[in-house]
Protein backbone atom coordinates (compact mmCIF):
# COMPACT_ATOMS: atom_id res chain seq x y z
CA UNK A 1 0.00 0.00 0.00
CA UNK A 2 1.29 3.37 -0.77
CA UNK A 3 1.91 6.24 1.80
CA UNK A 4 -1.31 8.03 0.03
CA UNK A 5 -3.30 5.25 0.03
CA UNK A 6 -2.45 5.11 3.76
CA UNK A 7 -3.34 8.43 4.30
CA UNK A 8 -6.55 8.28 2.33
CA UNK A 9 -7.51 5.69 4.59
CA UNK A 10 -6.43 7.65 7.37
CA UNK A 11 -8.84 10.62 7.01
CA UNK A 12 -11.51 7.78 5.99
CA UNK A 13 -11.22 6.69 9.07
CA UNK A 14 -11.51 10.12 10.76
CA UNK A 15 -14.62 10.03 8.66
CA UNK A 16 -15.99 6.76 10.32
CA UNK A 17 -15.13 7.98 13.80
CA UNK A 18 -17.52 11.12 13.31
CA UNK A 19 -20.59 8.89 11.74
CA UNK A 20 -20.15 7.31 15.43
CA UNK A 21 -21.21 10.48 17.03
CA UNK A 22 -23.12 11.84 14.59
CA UNK A 23 -26.44 11.12 15.70
CA UNK A 24 -25.63 12.86 19.05
CA UNK A 25 -25.52 15.87 17.71
CA UNK A 26 -25.90 16.15 13.81
CA UNK A 27 -29.85 16.79 14.18
CA UNK A 28 -28.85 20.46 16.40
CA UNK A 29 -25.94 20.92 14.25
CA UNK A 30 -27.90 20.98 10.89
CA UNK A 31 -30.96 23.33 12.53
CA UNK A 32 -28.97 25.66 13.60
CA UNK A 33 -25.70 25.81 11.20
CA UNK A 34 -26.31 23.73 7.93
CA UNK A 35 -28.93 26.50 5.84
CA UNK A 36 -26.02 29.23 6.84
CA UNK A 37 -22.89 27.01 5.70
CA UNK A 38 -24.07 26.03 2.76
CA UNK A 39 -24.99 29.49 1.86
CA UNK A 40 -21.30 30.36 2.17
CA UNK A 41 -19.71 27.48 0.46
CA UNK A 42 -22.29 28.76 -2.63
CA UNK A 43 -21.28 32.44 -2.21
CA UNK A 44 -17.71 31.04 -3.03
CA UNK A 45 -18.77 28.60 -5.60
CA UNK A 46 -20.66 31.28 -7.35
CA UNK A 47 -17.54 33.70 -7.42
CA UNK A 48 -14.86 30.87 -8.41
CA UNK A 49 -17.19 29.12 -10.78
CA UNK A 50 -17.89 31.53 -13.56
CA UNK A 51 -21.23 30.89 -15.67
CA UNK A 52 -21.25 31.35 -19.30
CA UNK A 53 -25.26 30.50 -19.19
CA UNK A 54 -27.25 33.96 -20.71
CA UNK A 55 -31.13 31.96 -21.44
CA UNK A 56 -32.93 29.66 -19.54
CA UNK A 57 -32.62 26.09 -20.46
CA UNK A 58 -29.46 26.91 -22.16
CA UNK A 59 -27.09 23.82 -22.75
CA UNK A 60 -23.57 24.24 -23.60
CA UNK A 61 -21.62 21.69 -25.38
CA UNK A 62 -17.72 21.05 -25.05
CA UNK A 63 -16.05 19.96 -28.08
CA UNK A 64 -14.08 17.45 -26.35
CA UNK A 65 -17.00 16.27 -24.02
CA UNK A 66 -17.50 12.91 -26.20
CA UNK A 67 -14.25 12.14 -25.70
CA UNK A 68 -14.50 12.73 -21.82
CA UNK A 69 -17.77 10.57 -21.76
CA UNK A 70 -15.55 7.92 -23.20
CA UNK A 71 -12.33 7.81 -20.65
CA UNK A 72 -14.85 8.46 -17.65
CA UNK A 73 -16.83 5.29 -19.06
CA UNK A 74 -13.61 2.92 -19.79
CA UNK A 75 -12.12 4.59 -16.34
CA UNK A 76 -15.56 3.16 -14.63
CA UNK A 77 -14.98 -0.17 -16.51
CA UNK A 78 -11.63 -0.80 -15.36
CA UNK A 79 -12.43 -0.56 -11.99
CA UNK A 80 -15.26 -2.52 -11.74
CA UNK A 81 -13.44 -5.06 -14.27
CA UNK A 82 -10.37 -5.12 -11.28
CA UNK A 83 -12.82 -4.97 -7.87
CA UNK A 84 -14.75 -7.75 -9.23
CA UNK A 85 -12.99 -10.01 -11.19
CA UNK A 86 -14.03 -13.74 -10.11
CA UNK A 87 -17.20 -12.38 -8.14
CA UNK A 88 -20.77 -10.59 -8.46
CA UNK A 89 -19.76 -7.49 -9.87
CA UNK A 90 -21.75 -4.76 -8.08
CA UNK A 91 -22.86 -1.34 -10.09
CA UNK A 92 -19.41 1.11 -10.00
CA UNK A 93 -21.98 4.18 -8.71
CA UNK A 94 -24.51 4.37 -6.26
CA UNK A 95 -23.23 0.48 -5.12
CA UNK A 96 -24.56 -0.84 -1.93
CA UNK A 97 -27.90 -1.66 -2.08
CA UNK A 98 -29.90 -1.30 0.65
CA UNK A 99 -33.20 -2.50 -0.96
CA UNK A 100 -35.16 -2.56 -3.84
CA UNK A 101 -39.00 -2.03 -2.48
CA UNK A 102 -42.57 -2.03 -4.31
CA UNK A 103 -44.62 1.32 -4.61
CA UNK A 104 -47.20 3.59 -6.36
CA UNK A 105 -46.46 6.49 -8.33
CA UNK A 106 -49.42 8.70 -8.15
CA UNK A 107 -49.11 11.75 -9.89
CA UNK A 108 -51.31 14.41 -8.28
CA UNK A 109 -54.47 16.17 -9.74
CA UNK A 110 -53.60 20.12 -8.87
CA UNK A 111 -49.83 21.23 -10.05
CA UNK A 112 -49.80 23.90 -11.69
CA UNK A 113 -50.34 24.34 -15.43
CA UNK A 114 -46.87 24.87 -16.33
CA UNK A 115 -45.67 21.40 -14.69
CA UNK A 116 -48.31 19.27 -16.52
CA UNK A 117 -46.23 17.97 -19.34
CA UNK A 118 -45.46 13.80 -20.07
CA UNK A 119 -45.88 11.64 -17.27
CA UNK A 120 -47.05 14.90 -15.28
CA UNK A 121 -49.99 15.40 -17.82
CA UNK A 122 -52.95 14.26 -15.94
CA UNK A 123 -53.91 12.52 -12.58
CA UNK A 124 -52.58 8.89 -12.84
CA UNK A 125 -51.51 6.26 -10.76
CA UNK A 126 -48.06 3.82 -11.88
CA UNK A 127 -46.47 0.60 -10.29
CA UNK A 128 -42.91 1.43 -9.38
CA UNK A 129 -39.83 -0.16 -7.71
CA UNK A 130 -37.50 1.85 -5.80
CA UNK A 131 -33.95 1.00 -5.17
CA UNK A 132 -31.94 2.48 -2.12
CA UNK A 133 -28.64 2.15 -2.20
CA UNK A 134 -24.94 3.75 -0.64
CA UNK A 135 -22.65 6.25 -2.83
CA UNK A 136 -20.29 3.68 -3.78
CA UNK A 137 -17.99 2.62 -5.41
CA UNK A 138 -17.14 0.10 -2.75
CA UNK A 139 -19.31 -1.49 -0.33
CA UNK A 140 -17.52 -0.73 3.31
CA UNK A 141 -19.90 -0.77 6.32
CA UNK A 142 -22.09 1.53 6.79
CA UNK A 143 -20.88 3.36 9.26
CA UNK A 144 -17.40 3.62 7.03
CA UNK A 145 -19.14 4.75 4.18
CA UNK A 146 -19.50 8.82 3.00
CA UNK A 147 -23.02 8.97 4.55
CA UNK A 148 -24.52 10.27 1.16
CA UNK A 149 -27.77 8.37 -0.22
CA UNK A 150 -28.93 7.28 -3.30
CA UNK A 151 -32.08 6.28 -4.48
CA UNK A 152 -33.65 5.69 -7.81
CA UNK A 153 -37.57 5.23 -8.75
CA UNK A 154 -38.84 3.36 -11.56
CA UNK A 155 -42.17 4.32 -12.83
CA UNK A 156 -43.89 1.21 -15.16
CA UNK A 157 -46.52 1.80 -17.53
CA UNK A 158 -45.38 5.26 -18.86
CA UNK A 159 -46.31 5.24 -22.44
CA UNK A 160 -44.52 7.29 -25.05
CA UNK A 161 -41.30 6.88 -27.04
CA UNK A 162 -38.30 6.56 -25.11
CA UNK A 163 -34.96 8.33 -25.19
CA UNK A 164 -33.29 4.82 -24.70
CA UNK A 165 -34.63 1.48 -26.51
CA UNK A 166 -33.44 -0.99 -24.11
CA UNK A 167 -36.29 -0.29 -21.82
CA UNK A 168 -39.64 0.73 -23.52
CA UNK A 169 -42.57 1.80 -20.79
CA UNK A 170 -40.33 3.35 -17.71
CA UNK A 171 -38.98 5.98 -16.63
CA UNK A 172 -36.85 6.19 -13.96
CA UNK A 173 -36.05 9.46 -11.34
CA UNK A 174 -32.74 9.43 -10.06
CA UNK A 175 -31.33 11.84 -6.98
CA UNK A 176 -28.76 11.57 -4.02
CA UNK A 177 -29.57 13.08 -0.27
CA UNK A 178 -26.71 16.00 -1.61
CA UNK A 179 -29.10 19.01 -3.59
CA UNK A 180 -25.15 19.48 -5.31
CA UNK A 181 -23.24 16.61 -6.57
CA UNK A 182 -19.64 15.39 -5.97
CA UNK A 183 -18.23 17.30 -9.25
CA UNK A 184 -19.43 20.29 -10.94
CA UNK A 185 -19.38 19.17 -14.38
CA UNK A 186 -17.14 15.71 -16.09
CA UNK A 187 -13.75 17.08 -16.60
CA UNK A 188 -13.39 17.19 -12.66
CA UNK A 189 -15.88 13.75 -12.43
CA UNK A 190 -12.90 12.19 -14.98
CA UNK A 191 -9.73 13.60 -12.38
CA UNK A 192 -12.02 12.28 -9.80
CA UNK A 193 -12.29 8.80 -11.19
CA UNK A 194 -8.71 8.70 -12.02
CA UNK A 195 -8.27 9.11 -8.15
CA UNK A 196 -10.79 6.32 -7.29
CA UNK A 197 -9.24 4.22 -9.26
CA UNK A 198 -5.82 4.79 -7.63
CA UNK A 199 -7.98 4.00 -3.87
CA UNK A 200 -6.89 7.64 -3.08
CA UNK A 201 -10.28 9.45 -3.77
CA UNK A 202 -9.81 12.16 -0.99
CA UNK A 203 -7.00 13.67 -2.61
CA UNK A 204 -9.55 14.74 -5.48
CA UNK A 205 -10.02 17.33 -2.80
CA UNK A 206 -7.42 17.94 -1.19
CA UNK A 207 -5.15 18.44 -3.84
CA UNK A 208 -2.63 21.05 -2.93
CA UNK A 209 -2.72 22.95 -6.76
CA UNK A 210 -6.53 21.73 -7.73
CA UNK A 211 -8.22 21.22 -4.75
CA UNK A 212 -12.39 21.09 -4.51
CA UNK A 213 -12.31 21.86 -0.83
CA UNK A 214 -15.89 23.91 -1.43
CA UNK A 215 -17.22 20.51 -3.33
CA UNK A 216 -15.74 18.44 -0.31
CA UNK A 217 -17.58 21.50 2.06
CA UNK A 218 -20.61 20.91 0.41
CA UNK A 219 -21.13 17.16 0.66
CA UNK A 220 -19.63 17.26 3.77
CA UNK A 221 -22.53 18.81 4.98
CA UNK A 222 -25.01 16.48 3.76
CA UNK A 223 -22.93 13.68 4.47
CA UNK A 224 -24.21 11.81 7.79
CA UNK A 225 -24.75 8.78 9.93
CA UNK A 226 -27.90 7.74 8.46
CA UNK A 227 -31.32 6.75 10.03
CA UNK A 228 -32.58 5.36 7.68
CA UNK A 229 -32.81 5.74 3.17
CA UNK A 230 -36.81 6.60 4.58
CA UNK A 231 -35.98 10.01 6.18
CA UNK A 232 -33.85 12.10 4.20
CA UNK A 233 -34.72 14.21 1.40
CA UNK A 234 -33.16 13.35 -2.09
CA UNK A 235 -32.39 16.19 -4.95
CA UNK A 236 -31.49 15.27 -8.64
CA UNK A 237 -28.65 17.87 -9.00
CA UNK A 238 -28.36 17.93 -12.32
CA UNK A 239 -31.29 19.33 -14.32
CA UNK A 240 -34.28 17.87 -17.11
CA UNK A 241 -36.97 19.20 -19.22
CA UNK A 242 -40.30 19.49 -18.35
CA UNK A 243 -41.89 20.35 -21.85
CA UNK A 244 -40.47 22.92 -24.39
CA UNK A 245 -37.90 25.39 -23.04
CA UNK A 246 -38.63 24.10 -19.30
CA UNK A 247 -35.62 22.90 -17.34
CA UNK A 248 -36.55 21.14 -13.62
CA UNK A 249 -34.43 19.90 -10.71
CA UNK A 250 -36.19 16.89 -8.93
CA UNK A 251 -36.50 16.22 -5.14
CA UNK A 252 -38.02 13.18 -2.96
CA UNK A 253 -39.12 14.19 0.77
CA UNK A 254 -40.32 12.07 3.29
CA UNK A 255 -43.78 13.35 4.18
CA UNK A 256 -43.33 12.21 8.10
CA UNK A 257 -40.47 13.39 10.90
CA UNK A 258 -40.01 9.95 11.81
CA UNK A 259 -36.58 9.19 13.68
CA UNK A 260 -35.19 5.66 13.69
CA UNK A 261 -32.95 5.18 16.67
CA UNK A 262 -29.37 4.35 15.26
CA UNK A 263 -27.47 1.87 17.52
CA UNK A 264 -23.80 3.26 19.40
CA UNK A 265 -22.09 0.33 17.63
CA UNK A 266 -24.85 -0.02 13.95
CA UNK A 267 -24.14 -3.40 12.13
CA UNK A 268 -22.43 -3.27 9.02
CA UNK A 269 -25.77 -3.32 7.19
CA UNK A 270 -27.33 -0.99 9.36
CA UNK A 271 -29.11 1.14 6.60
CA UNK A 272 -31.03 -2.00 4.86
CA UNK A 273 -31.83 -3.34 8.62
CA UNK A 274 -33.11 -0.11 9.36
CA UNK A 275 -35.44 0.20 5.79
CA UNK A 276 -36.48 -3.29 6.55
CA UNK A 277 -37.73 -3.11 10.26
CA UNK A 278 -39.59 0.20 8.85
CA UNK A 279 -41.48 -1.34 6.17
CA UNK A 280 -42.05 -4.11 8.62
CA UNK A 281 -44.46 -2.00 10.21
CA UNK A 282 -45.88 0.40 8.36
CA UNK A 283 -46.32 2.17 4.72
CA UNK A 284 -44.13 5.35 4.23
CA UNK A 285 -45.24 7.48 1.64
CA UNK A 286 -43.09 10.07 -0.22
CA UNK A 287 -43.31 13.26 -1.75
CA UNK A 288 -41.83 14.13 -5.58
CA UNK A 289 -41.35 17.92 -6.08
CA UNK A 290 -40.22 19.81 -8.98
CA UNK A 291 -38.17 23.14 -9.04
CA UNK A 292 -39.05 25.34 -12.11
CA UNK A 293 -35.07 26.99 -13.59
CA UNK A 294 -36.07 30.96 -13.59
CA UNK A 295 -33.06 32.69 -13.63
CA UNK A 296 -30.04 31.13 -15.78
CA UNK A 297 -27.24 32.92 -13.78
CA UNK A 298 -28.35 31.85 -10.86
CA UNK A 299 -29.80 28.51 -11.92
CA UNK A 300 -27.11 27.02 -14.15
CA UNK A 301 -27.73 23.99 -16.57
CA UNK A 302 -23.98 22.90 -16.66
CA UNK A 303 -22.28 23.40 -13.56
CA UNK A 304 -23.93 20.76 -11.07
CA UNK A 305 -21.86 22.09 -7.90
CA UNK A 306 -24.47 25.00 -7.86
CA UNK A 307 -27.24 24.71 -5.81
CA UNK A 308 -30.44 26.70 -6.90
CA UNK A 309 -31.85 28.47 -4.82
CA UNK A 310 -35.44 27.54 -3.28
CA UNK A 311 -36.06 31.51 -2.37
CA UNK A 312 -35.74 32.31 -6.59
CA UNK A 313 -38.23 28.74 -7.19
CA UNK A 314 -39.47 26.81 -4.44
CA UNK A 315 -40.01 23.31 -4.71
CA UNK A 316 -43.18 22.24 -5.80
CA UNK A 317 -44.91 18.37 -5.13
CA UNK A 318 -46.39 16.97 -7.90
CA UNK A 319 -46.89 13.65 -6.81
CA UNK A 320 -46.97 11.24 -4.07
CA UNK A 321 -45.17 7.96 -3.76
CA UNK A 322 -46.77 5.61 -1.81
CA UNK A 323 -44.31 2.12 0.01
CA UNK A 324 -46.69 -0.10 1.13
CA UNK A 325 -45.94 -2.33 4.34
CA UNK A 326 -43.82 -5.63 2.79
CA UNK A 327 -40.31 -7.92 3.24
CA UNK A 328 -38.00 -7.09 0.54
CA UNK A 329 -35.14 -9.71 1.47
CA UNK A 330 -35.89 -13.20 -0.51
CA UNK A 331 -32.73 -14.08 -2.51
CA UNK A 332 -35.48 -13.99 -5.76
CA UNK A 333 -36.12 -10.20 -4.78
CA UNK A 334 -32.32 -9.63 -4.11
CA UNK A 335 -31.42 -10.99 -7.58
CA UNK A 336 -33.92 -8.87 -9.28
CA UNK A 337 -32.68 -5.97 -7.38
CA UNK A 338 -29.15 -6.45 -8.75
CA UNK A 339 -30.55 -7.30 -12.39
CA UNK A 340 -32.22 -3.89 -12.54
CA UNK A 341 -30.80 -1.05 -14.52
CA UNK A 342 -31.41 2.57 -13.83
CA UNK A 343 -30.76 5.34 -16.02
CA UNK A 344 -31.75 8.86 -16.52
CA UNK A 345 -32.63 8.56 -20.08
CA UNK A 346 -35.20 5.96 -19.53
CA UNK A 347 -37.54 8.97 -20.66
CA UNK A 348 -39.45 10.69 -23.19
CA UNK A 349 -38.01 13.54 -24.82
CA UNK A 350 -40.74 15.71 -23.04
CA UNK A 351 -37.83 15.17 -19.53
CA UNK A 352 -35.11 14.67 -21.41
CA UNK A 353 -32.10 15.39 -19.07
CA UNK A 354 -29.96 18.09 -19.54
CA UNK A 355 -26.34 19.01 -19.13
CA UNK A 356 -23.11 17.52 -19.39
CA UNK A 357 -23.17 15.21 -16.35
CA UNK A 358 -26.79 13.74 -17.85
CA UNK A 359 -25.44 13.42 -21.35
CA UNK A 360 -22.02 11.42 -19.94
CA UNK A 361 -24.18 9.34 -18.32
CA UNK A 362 -26.03 7.95 -20.92
CA UNK A 363 -22.91 6.51 -21.87
CA UNK A 364 -21.59 5.64 -18.86
CA UNK A 365 -24.44 4.20 -16.96
CA UNK A 366 -25.50 2.15 -20.38
CA UNK A 367 -21.69 0.67 -21.17
CA UNK A 368 -21.57 -0.17 -16.93
CA UNK A 369 -24.82 -1.78 -16.77
CA UNK A 370 -23.47 -4.01 -19.85
CA UNK A 371 -20.74 -4.63 -18.67
CA UNK A 372 -22.02 -5.91 -15.23
CA UNK A 373 -24.43 -7.64 -16.35
CA UNK A 374 -22.16 -9.58 -18.54
CA UNK A 375 -19.83 -10.14 -15.49
CA UNK A 376 -22.36 -11.38 -13.80
CA UNK A 377 -24.08 -13.87 -16.76
CA UNK A 378 -27.48 -11.76 -16.45
CA UNK A 379 -29.65 -10.20 -19.34
CA UNK A 380 -31.08 -6.82 -19.00
CA UNK A 381 -34.89 -7.29 -17.88
CA UNK A 382 -37.64 -4.52 -18.23
CA UNK A 383 -40.08 -4.71 -15.30
CA UNK A 384 -43.29 -4.18 -15.13
CA UNK A 385 -44.57 -4.25 -12.11
CA UNK A 386 -45.94 -7.65 -12.22
CA UNK A 387 -43.29 -9.23 -10.39
CA UNK A 388 -44.09 -11.23 -7.45
CA UNK A 389 -41.76 -12.53 -5.14
CA UNK A 390 -41.57 -14.61 -1.62
CA UNK A 391 -42.90 -12.47 1.55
Amino acid sequence: MSLGQRLNDAILGLVTLEHRIDPYFRDTFNALFQRSLVNIVQFFLRLLHKNPETKLCQEIIEADEEKIAISITEQMKEFTQREYRGRVAERAGNTKTYGVVRAEFHVSPDIPASFKKGIFAEAKSYPAWIRFSGPGPLSPPDVADAGILSIGVKVMGVAGDKLLDDEKRTQDFLGISSPTFTTPNTRENLKLQKQIYARTPVFYFLKPFDSHLLDMAMQGLYARMNRSPLEVQYWSCVPYLCGDGTAVKYSVRPTSNHKTKIPWNPPADWLRQSLAMRLAAESVELDLLIQAQTDPRRMPIEDASIEWPERLSPFVPVAKISIPRQRFDSPEQTAFANVLSYNPWHTTATHRPLGNQNRTRRVIYTQLSGLRQAMNRVRHIEPDGSEVFPQ
